[in-house]
C-alpha cells in the first residue's frame, strides 16, 4: 500500500461490491471502493489507500443524491463498522445482495447462467440480533470499532440489538484500563441474558451490573469460568429449544435461521435425500441446530465440530435419538480417513469456507449430494470451483438475509454429483 494524501475526485460509482463497497472510475482508470455511496450518484471522494491498479476511498460529499437514499436510523451510521446498507430501501438491499453472490460465483467459482432460486428476506430487518459483541473503549466503555479500524468508540445506541440486549449494554460498567478483549451480550428464551467476557489474563475481571440478574462467563486460554448464573443458555427455534454454551456458536437471527432450516429440509426431502436409508454427516455441527432438525427423517446421522463446548451442547440437544454419532475433532482429520458411506454431506464452515482437505476428501469419496451453507460468498466461489472441477454440479441456490442492512450473505447451496446443471 502507497501512502496517499487528500487526493480528491468526483466519480459516480456503477456497481456494488463484496463488503459494502460502491465501485466507481477514476480518471486514469483505476477502480476505486468507496463506502456508503450508491450506484449512480455523483459523489466527491478522497483516496485513502493506493494500491497499483485499484484504491479506496472515503467518501466526503454526495452531489447528487440516488431518489432511493434513506436517511440512516443510527446516529453512528458510517462512523460504526457494523452497519453499511442503512441508507439502501431494504428490497435494494436484497436485490444487492443477490447480484453480489451471482458474480462472486461466476467470477471466483467460475460459473455461469447462475440465477438464484430463492430469495428469503429476514422477518425483522432491525433489532434481529440475539448476540452482540462490543470491544472496550480506553474509558471501559462498550464500543463497536470504527469503520475501517480496530479502534472503538463508545457507542450510544444500536437498532440491530435485541431491545433487550440494548437495556444489558447500558448496565455495563467497566473500570477503565480493564483486560478484556471483547464482551458479548447473547439472548435466550424469556430474555435470559448472558454476559460473556474473553481475555487473556487469569484474573476474573470486575464488572458492575446494577443488580441485574445476569449470567456472566469468562472465557480465557484456561476455559470457560462461570462467574455468575449458568455456564449456558436455552434458545428456542422452529419448536426445538437448544442449549447453548458461552463459547459455542449460534445463529443470531433465529427468526432467518428458522427459514433456513426448514427450506433445507424441503429442498433434501425433494431430492429423495431423507430417509431410513439415509446416512447423513453433518461437518461443522456446532450445538446441532441443522442435526436436531434432520436427526429424525434419515437412518443415521454423524456430527463433526472442532469445539469441546459445542460438542457438549450437540450431545445434550440430540440426546433422544440414538443412531446418532459425533466426533470432536477437526473436520479434515475425520474425513480424511472416512471410509463409511455418506449418502449427504452437510457444510456449515466458518468464514473461512472449506479447506482443501475437506473438499479432497469429499470428492474422492463422491458423495452424492453436498448441502453447503455459506456465510462468505468469496470463500463458497472458491470452493464452488474445486467443485465444480471434481464433477459436482450446482442444482439448487438460494439466499438468505440473516443480516439486515449489512454486506454479508447467507446461502444454501446444493451440489449433486453428475447432476445437470439445471436447478429444479
Amino acid at each position: 500500500m502507497n501512502p496517499v494524501g487528500e487526493e480528491q475526485y468526483i466519480v459516480t460509482p456503477a456497481q456494488y461490491t463484496f463488503g459494502g463497497e460502491a465501485l466507481a472510475r477514476l480518471p486514469d482508470g483505476r477502480a476505486v471502493f468507496v463506502p456508503f455511496a450508491m450506484v449512480g450518484e455523483q459523489v466527491r471522494i478522497a483516496i485513502t489507500e493506493a494500491h497499483g491498479d485499484y484504491t479506496r476511498a472515503r467518501l466526503v460529499e454526495v452531489l447528487r443524491s440516488s431518489p432511493e437514499r434513506l436517511a440512516p436510523r443510527c446516529k453512528h451510521f458510517t462512523l460504526c463498522g457494523g452497519c453499511q446498507y442503512q441508507h439502501l430501501p431494504y428490497e435494494t438491499q436484497l436485490q444487492v445482495k443477490q447480484g453480489i453472490l451471482i458474480e462472486q460465483l461466476a467470477r471466483l467459482g467460475g460459473l455461469d447462467d447462475l440465477h438464484v432460486e430463492a430469495i428469503f428476506p429476514s422477518p425483522e430487518v432491525y433489532q434481529y440480533r440475539n448476540h452482540v459483541q462490543f470491544h472496550l473503549t480506553p474509558e471501559g466503555r462498550p464500543g463497536f470499532y470504527r469503520h475501517a479500524s480496530q479502534e472503538p468508540f463508545e457507542v450510544e445506541e444500536c437498532h440491530l440489538a435485541a431491545p433487550a440486549l440494548e437495556q444489558a449494554r447500558q448496565a455495563l460498567e467497566f473500570e477503565p484500563g480493564v483486560k478484556l478483549s471483547r464482551i458479548g451480550l447473547r439472548l435466550g428464551d424469556e430474555e435470559d441474558i448472558q454476559i460473556i467476557l474473553e481475555g487473556e489474563v487469569d484474573d476474573l475481571p470486575e464488572v458492575t451490573l446494577e443488580g441485574l440478574p445476569f449470567s456472566i462467563v469468562y472465557l480465557n486460554q484456561n476455559g470457560v469460568q462461570v462467574m455468575a448464573g449458568s455456564p449456558y443458555l436455552f434458545i428456542s427455534l422452529g419448536g426445538r429449544t437448544f442449549r447453548v454454551s458461552a463459547a459455542s456458536f449460534f445463529q443470531v437471527n433465529t427468526a432467518a435461521a428458522e427459514l433456513m432450516v426448514f427450506h433445507l429440509m424441503d429442498q433434501l426431502e425433494r431430492r429423495g435425500a431423507l430417509s431410513a436409508q439415509t446416512t447423513l454427516l453433518e461437518a461443522y455441527c456446532g450445538v446441532g441446530l441443522m442435526s436436531a432438525f434432520l436427526a429424525p427423517r434419515v437412518g443415521r446421522l454423524i456430527g463433526i465440530e472442532i469445539n469441546p463446548e459445542a460438542g457438549d451442547d450437540f450431545a445434550y440437544n440430540l440426546d433422544e435419538f440414538e443412531h446418532i454419532a459425533l466426533y470432536i475433532a477437526p473436520v479434515e482429520s475425520v474425513l480424511r480417513h472416512w471410509r463409511e458411506k455418506v449418502d449427504v454431506l452437510l457444510l456449515d464452515p466458518p468464514r473461512s469456507g472449506v479447506s482443501k482437505a475437506v473438499l479432497q476428501a469429499l470428492a474422492q469419496q463422491k458423495v452424492p449430494l453436498v448441502a453447503y451453507l455459506s456465510c462468505n460468498p468469496a470463500t463458497l466461489g472458491r470452493d464452488a470451483r474445486f467443485l465444480h472441477r471434481a464433477g459436482y454440479r450446482l442444482t439448487h441456490l438460494a439466499l438468505f438475509d440473516f443480516f439486515p442492512q449489512t454486506y454479508s450473505i447467507e446461502c444454501l447451496s446444493l451440489w449433486e454429483m453428475g447432476a445437470s446443471h439445471a436447478a429444479p
